[in-house]
Order: structure tokens, then C-alpha cells, then sequence
């Protein structure tokens, strides 16, 4: 309709209603790209608000995880310790208090982790996308750094894993994992963190029996150095969570408490 009017009025030499016509043409596009403009930056927003809503509550859960992960290797530290002393002489233990203590020494935390979102954000290269940089920054370090799954395989690996579970009959394994093994802790639950692992308990066993695992465990000739080990290994992994990575821990206590 506007280029045949245009064309009329050039015919006619109206050079003011060309110019009139030329304006309204150049109007509609501008309005019409800002229009566009705007469509896609409302989508934009949209798009960073729903990602970085969903990262958040990804890296709660994270998070949680990671405190978990101190204070089960707090508990895994303090047995391995205790058992150390006791084969040392420093601080003797009761039979049964000193096979469940080796055997807390050998367990190992693994949490499932919560990277939907970081891993849909990388793959499609939106991870520009989270606006908040403390977010994108703290995410790229949880979700890339292979500390949390390098501390899981050390415990699944550790010899001293190995050495209890040749020595210790079978009934007693049974017995530690039913009845001193991990409390159960529901996921977010911060409350029960502490001493999931360290608690009082009793393997509900004959004396006879324990006894006999006890001292299969003192006079196994790798089991002080293995434990050694497993202390020293531990210990590194608690510094490295709580000092060597002291801003990612900080940034998710933030995370888990305020959000973004």
C-alpha cells in the first residue's frame, strides 16, 4: 500500500507527502525492530531468571552435600585416631569399641550431585545466561572441581577398606553395617549432619565372637600402617574442603542461606 502511495506522489512530484510517506516507513521498521528488541530481552531475562533459580536451588543441595561430606570425614578422623592410639597403647579400647571404630575408619561418603542445570547451561553455551557472577562463579567451581569425587574414591579404595574386610568375619560386618553404620540423613537436613557416623552403639554379638575379630584385627601386620595412611589421607581431605577451598565453601554457605 505505502510503496504505491510513494510511487503516486513521486508521479505527481509531492515530495512532501514522499518524504511523509518515507518517514512512516522508516517509523514502522524502527518500532517494529525495537519491538523485537524487546521481545528478546524480556525472553533473555526469562531465560536467566528461570536458570538461575533453578542453579540456586541445585547448588542448596550442593551445598548441603558438602557440609555432610566435612563433618562424615570429621567422624571417619576421630575413629581412625582413636583406633591408632588403641594399637599404639596411648588409650586401649574394649574389643567391641575398637572393631567398630577400625571399621568407621574404613567408611567413605558418596552424595549423589545436583548438575542438571550447570551441565544443560554448558552444553548449550548459556551459562552466561546467570547474571549474578558470585552464582556463575561459585557453580563453575563446585560442578568442575574433582575434589569431591577424588576424596569418595580414596575412601573406596583406601587399604585399609581392604584389610578389614579380608580380617572381620562375616557376622560382624553384618552386625557393623546394621548397627553402626551410617545414620540415615534426609537430604537438606543440616541439623543431623554431626555424628551421622559417630554415635554410640552395639553389635548385639556373642564376646566370644568379638574377641576373636578384635585380635585377628591388632595382630594383622598392615593394620596400624594402613590406618596411618587413612588418617593422613583424611586429614588432607578435611583441609582441602575447609581451607583449601575456603570461598567455595563460604559461597555456598551464602548460597544455602540467602540465596543470590
Amino acid at each position: 500500500m505505502i510503496p504505491r502511495r510513494i510511487s503516486e506522489h513521486v508521479k505527481a512530484h509531492n515530495w512532501f507527502a514522499v518524504a511523509i510517506d518515507l518517514f512512516v516507513v522508516i517509523l514502522g521498521v524502527f518500532i517494529g525492530m525495537q519491538v523485537q528488541d524487546w521481545n528478546s530481552a524480556r525472553q533473555t531475562r526469562a531465560r536467566s531468571e528461570e536458570f538461575s533459580t533453578r542453579l540456586v536451588s541445585d547448588l542448596r543441595v550442593e551445598a548441603w552435600g558438602y557440609e555432610y561430606l566435612v563433618e562424615y570425614n570429621k567422624d571417619v578422623l576421630a575413629n581412625a585416631e582413636r583406633a591408632i592410639k588403641a594399637l599404639m597403647g596411648e588409650r586401649p579400647l574394649p574389643d567391641e569399641k575398637f572393631v567398630v571404630v577400625v571399621y568407621r575408619a574404613t567408611q567413605y561418603k558418596y552424595n549423589e550431585r545436583r548438575r542438571a542445570t550447570y551441565d544443560e547451561l554448558v552444553s548449550t553455551g548459556a551459562i552466561g545466561l546467570i547474571a549474578d557472577a558470585k552464582l556463575r562463579q561459585t557453580a563453575i567451581s563446585v560442578f568442575t572441581n574433582p575434589l569431591f569425587d577424588v576424596i569418595s574414591q580414596e575412601g573406596k579404595d583406601s587399604g585399609l577398606r581392604k584389610v578389614f574386610r579380608e580380617t572381620a568375619p562375616a557376622d560382624i560386618q553384618h552386625a557393623l553395617l546394621t548397627r553402626c553404620g551410617d545414620t540415615y540423613v534426609e537430604p537438606g537436613d543440616f541439623t543431623r549432619i554431626a555424628g551421622s557416623l559417630d554415635y554410640e552403639c552395639s553389635l548385639g554379638l556373642a564376646a566370644a565372637s568379638i574377641e576373636a575379630a578384635a585380635t585377628a584385627l591388632r595382630t594383622h601386620p598392615a593394620l596400624l600402617p594402613s590406618l596411618k595412611l587413612r588418617f593422613a589421607d583424611v586429614e588432607t581431605a578435611i583441609t582441602d574442603l575447609e581451607t583449601n577451598n575456603n570461598v567455595v565453601l563460604r559461597n555456598l554457605r551464602d548460597i544455602a542461606r540467602d540465596g543470590y
